[in-house]
């Protein structure tokens, strides 16, 4: 018999579905003093990476900068039976060159913001990228939950 551990977690496939269903991504990283820093932000998935970019001078991009170990994690359900996630542990790398912060800027507000014309996204993307960092997550370690494919309820 299966361990219910086994029962619960996720194909890559199922995983990638849940993922490409969410909009914000809760994120983690290291204060100096050691305790984590919670955030939640938009996000987009590149090459399989999940990509976020924020505020160079914010805390996350700071604590980022002294040490790149970052966790994050996508999650629904409101009652037991119908918890689903994906925490991913990894590392982060930061790039603060506009171009490149232009490129994922550009692809975070084109997923969370399917309205924006066309024409619109490059302008409101540049605007954004001489003060913002873009972080890409590098996954060491994936934990996913589905309780829906649990036969009980609590």
């Amino acid at each position: 018999m299966p361990s219910r551990r086994d029962q619960i977690r996720m194909s890559e496939d199922e995983q990638e579905r849940f993922i490409d269903q969410q909009k914000s991504l809760q994120v983690a990283t290291i204060n100096r003093d050691g305790t984590p820093h919670l955030s939640t932000l938009w996000f987009d998935v590149v090459d399989g990476d999940l990509v976020f970019e924020t505020f160079t001078k914010s805390q996350k991009i700071k604590n980022l900068e002294r040490d790149p170990r970052i966790s994050c994690l996508l999650e629904d359900g409101l009652v037991y039976e119908e918890l689903r996630g994906v925490q991913i542990n990894g590392t982060a790398e930061l790039y603060s060159d506009p171009e490149t912060v232009h490129f994922y800027a550009r692809g975070v507000m084109q997923r969370n913001n399917p309205g924006i014309p066309e024409e619109m996204l490059d302008a409101a993307a540049e605007s954004m990228s001489t003060k913002r960092t873009a972080v890409v997550i590098k996954a060491q370690r994936v934990a996913t939950w589905d309780h829906t494919k649990l036969d009980v309820a609590y």
